[in-house]
């Protein structure tokens, strides 16, 4: 094993990702599958929305974490924008699936489609992603 990890150019590291030639192993693919679109929940309940709407635009990438102790909802999904400021909730009547698969480590996200006030609330769509 020693004589692996100090050889010139055919290190454990340097045949784990193909470099000198000794193994041509393909590098993984990852790819962003689009699921589903939704209207982000709860927005009207998120202390200084006004003041983060300007800071959401079209595109923006959305963090999803689970939140299995919530009192109102066991398959609750937070949305949080790239500061990890919380924007509101995947909808209680979509998020069964989506709850189920982060449960299982399937790293999901959303990014925002579109957003507009109606009245005093903020309509912000989104589309959910699965990264795979």
């Amino acid at each position: 094993m020693g004589e692996l990890t100090t050889s010139e150019n055919t290190n454990l590291v340097s045949l784990l990702h193909g470099k000198g030639g000794a193994l041509d192993m393909p590098i993984p693919f990852e790819r962003d599958i689009f699921l589903f679109t939704t209207t982000v929940a709860g927005t009207s309940h998120i202390e200084g929305i006004d003041e983060l709407e300007p800071h959401l635009a079209e595109n923006d990438k959305l963090d999803f974490f689970r939140e299995p102790d919530n009192p109102h909802d066991k398959s609750a999904i937070v949305i949080k924008n790239a500061d990890g400021i919380k924007i509101g909730y995947v909808p209680q009547h979509d998020n069964i699936i989506f709850s189920r698969l982060m449960d299982a480590g399937k790293l999901l996200f959303g990014r925002i489609s579109s957003k507009k006030w109606k009245g005093k609330w903020l309509k912000i769509t989104i589309e959910i992603y699965l990264h795979e």
